[in-house]
């Protein structure tokens, strides 16, 4: 199972931007996701093609299953 931390912004134009984090360390904390948001928000480093990014909008982890078929 691959997990994924998706961190949830919103941008200049109020459209969602999501940064994906392979394999975060689990459990998840909270205040540490909350920080994090943060610093990235204070740091301005990433830019959308809807501009700055500007809020959080939201944060979850996805958990996908993938099974071969045999052939």
């Amino acid at each position: 199972m691959a997990k994924t931390l998706q961190l949830q912004f919103l941008n200049e134009e109020q459209k969602t931007v999501t940064i994906s984090i392979d394999n975060p360390i689990e459990p998840v904390s909270p205040a540490a996701v909350d920080a994090a948001m943060d610093t990235i928000l204070t740091a301005n480093v990433f830019i959308s093609s809807g501009g700055d990014l500007v809020s959080k909008k939201g944060a979850r982890v996805v958990e996908r299953n993938v099974a071969d078929v045999a052939l």
